[in-house]
Parts: structure tokens; C-alpha cells; sequence
């Protein structure tokens, strides 16, 4: 068809899948590795009691303790919405185990292969979703009673363990007021999670240790500022997202989708003081309300727009590649349609992994799952 695949800006979720594994050194040894087509999985997120609208996922990393509900490879989703599509009345997490072979008779829209790993009694279960190597998963829940932002509550972090049972419910009106997203730095027997809330336009850390006495938090602080909040008709609210954490250099790079851009702030792991925002990294025509955020194989930042804000529907939900030095790279779309980029994760971290790439298709409740090579880091 004479098309070039590097200048592709609007394919189907397997699609994005072609364009990462064009556009990475795909130079390999094995007959695997030279196949054209990728390793690659689709199924849906809707559990038994028919909860919509995922929001977060996550990988079980490679070194998380067996024996559980749990295992490496596997990938966690969260529910925000019920099963009559209210926005912040989700109660689920739902794990996928993927075997690399689409999910037989899956359809869009319909349950398939994920089943239900935890059943919360704390209502919409947002973005904020990460897993610790010792064991333990831990959830942000924003809730409403009627789908709206009339009746929205203070939010919560749930700790759960790998059979799928609630260990412990963190709140704090403070620096808990509505985790929509998170990430950490794990270093084992203690870990930094980072939380962006929405309500209030600012970042926690949460600092935690993780021994003979359980998991502990040990301080809590506001490390961030300023960001643009606001309520939303179609995505309740709009705020400070997605976080991805540099242990490198200690920086926390901050998706915020109100104001449309991507900020860093320095000495995340470190400072006791909020800063207003950070410094700007990336701003660009291709951001339309930027939601998670994640680093790619190759170092490069990964970012789902959400369409709230700057919407196009020549550029539907579309996850943006850029640099950590604010370069815009590329971008594909997960959906014909806007509002289905949500969720994005990776799985940086493992040897030999079975997958490494996972985003959210919001508008199918999909998650759609792949091996994508991985190269020599870029800046």
C-alpha cells in the first residue's frame, strides 16, 4: 500500500503495538524476534459484576513473592465506574495472566479473560494503582453515590496483599484528599509512593516501610503545588494525574491535565517543602488533558490524552511519545473515538519479560497488552 508506518498518527490498538516495534533498533538473533507480527494480547476489563470504565494498571513485577492470588507478568486494572457507568462507584481490580495469544471469544465490551482479583468496599478505584516487590498492591479510590461531582467524597489509599485482601486503609485530608494516580520508588524493605490529587491540585509522598511489622508509613509530605483543578461533566475532575518517578536524578516528572502540560519537579524523593508546579518539560499541540504517564523501554515518557482538553477528533485518544528533555517523539491512537487513552504501563525492570507494555482502551473496556523490544536507553 506504499504507506509509511513511522508517519502513522492514527491506528487501532493492536496498531500501536506495529508502530513501537517499526520504530525501535529491531535488529534481534532469534526466528522470534524477527517476526513481523508482535506478541500480543486483547481482553477485556469488565469483571463479574460488570464494573466499566478502567482507569489504572499496573504490572506484578518479576520479583514479587509466588503463593498469592498474584504473580509476576501478571496485569492489574482498576474500575472507576459501576455497572450502570456512574463515574467514582467502581470496585474492582482485575488481574489478567497473559499467555500471549489473544483471548479467545473476547469481544469489546463483554467479560473476558481478566477476572476479579480484589472487591473493594471503597467506591471508584482511580489511576492511582502500583504494585511493591514485597507483596503488597496499593489502589487510590475518588468516590460519588450518583456518578457527579455534587456528591464526591475525600478519597482513600488501599493496601492489599497478594491473596486480595485489604490489609490497611490510609486517609488524610491533607495529603490523601483524592488520589487519581501514583507511582513509586521501590527499594524493597521500604518504598516512596508518590500520589497526585486532584481535588487540591498537589503531590504527596507517602514514605513506607515494609518488614516484621508490616507495611508503615513513616512520613508523609507535599512535595507539589499548584496545579490547575476543576470539575468536569465527562471526567468528573480534572487535575494533577499521572507521575513518573526518575530515580536517576530524583525527579518527578507530573502529568497535569488542566493545564495541559507536563511538569518535573527536582529532588522528589528527597524534598520536604512543595515547590508551585515544577519547571516545564513539555508542552505541545499533541497534548490534549494528558492523563497517566509512564517511561518507555528506551527512556523515552509516555502519556495518554484523555481529550478533555484540547480535544480533536482528528487525533482521537491518542498515547504521546516525548523526551525527558521535552522532545515530542510520536503519537498513535488506541481508539477510533476520544476518551479511550487512560491507563498506560510498562514493565522496565524484568529480564526476558513475557510483556512490557500495557495501555487501557477506555471507550471498549479493553486492556490490550505487548511485547514491544527494548534498546540501548535514549534521552
Amino acid at each position: 500500500m506504499g504507506v509509511n508506518i513511522r508517519r502513522m498518527t492514527r491506528i487501532s490498538a493492536m496498531g500501536l503495538a506495529f508502530v513501537f516495534l517499526y520504530s525501535i533498533n529491531s535488529a534481534q538473533a532469534t526466528d522470534s524476534q524477527d517476526a513481523f507480527l508482535p506478541r500480543g494480547i486483547t481482553s477485556s476489563t469488565i469483571p463479574a459484576n460488570g464494573d466499566l470504565n478502567p482507569y489504572g494498571v499496573a504490572f506484578v513485577p518479576q520479583n514479587f513473592p509466588r503463593g498469592g492470588s498474584i504473580a509476576p507478568g501478571d496485569v492489574l486494572v482498576s474500575n472507576f465506574n459501576n455497572i450502570n457507568n456512574l463515574q467514582g462507584t467502581g470496585t474492582t481490580i482485575v488481574k489478567l495472566t497473559p499467555t500471549g495469544d489473544l483471548a479467545p471469544g473476547v469481544a469489546a465490551g463483554t467479560p473476558g479473560s481478566a477476572t476479579t482479583f480484589f472487591q473493594s468496599h471503597q467506591a471508584g478505584l482511580t489511576t492511582a494503582l502500583g504494585v511493591l516487590s514485597r507483596g503488597f498492591v496499593i489502589v487510590g479510590n475518588l468516590p460519588t453515590t450518583d456518578g457527579t461531582i455534587n456528591t464526591i467524597s475525600p478519597g482513600t489509599l488501599q493496601v492489599i496483599d497478594a491473596h486480595g485482601h485489604l490489609v490497611t486503609t490510609l486517609s488524610n485530608s491533607t495529603f490523601l484528599d483524592s488520589p487519581w494516580d501514583l507511582a513509586i520508588n521501590d527499594q524493597g524493605n521500604h518504598a516512596q509512593i508518590f500520589v497526585s490529587n486532584a481535588l487540591s491540585g498537589t503531590v504527596s509522598r507517602l514514605d513506607v516501610s515494609i518488614g516484621a511489622s508490616g507495611f508503615v508509613v513513616t512520613k508523609k509530605v507535599q512535595i507539589a503545588v499548584g496545579y490547575a483543578h476543576q470539575p468536569n461533566a465527562a471526567a468528573l475532575v480534572l487535575g494533577p494525574t499521572g507521575l513518573a518517578y526518575d530515580g536517576s536524578t530524583g525527579t518527578l516528572f507530573v502529568a497535569s491535565t488542566a493545564d495541559n502540560a507536563i511538569f518535573a519537579v527536582p529532588n522528589a524523593g528527597e524534598r520536604s517543602t512543595a515547590v508551585n508546579k515544577g519547571h516545564l518539560v513539555f508542552v505541545s499541540p499533541h497534548l490534549r488533558g494528558p492523563l497517566a504517564l509512564a517511561f518507555a523501554p528506551n527512556g523515552h515518557l509516555l502519556t495518554a490524552n484523555g481529550d478533555a482538553v484540547n480535544a480533536d477528533p482528528l487525533h482521537p485518544s491518542e498515547i504521546v511519545e516525548f523526551t525527558r528533555t521535552g522532545k515530542f517523539v510520536g503519537e498513535v491512537n488506541v481508539d477510533a473515538s476520544q476518551g479511550g487513552a487512560f491507563g498506560v504501563a510498562t514493565a522496565l525492570s524484568a529480564e526476558n519479560p513475557v510483556f512490557n507494555y500495557a495501555a487501557i482502551d477506555d471507550v471498549a473496556n479493553d486492556l490490550v497488552v505487548t511485547l514491544v523490544p527494548t534498546t540501548e536507553e535514549q534521552q
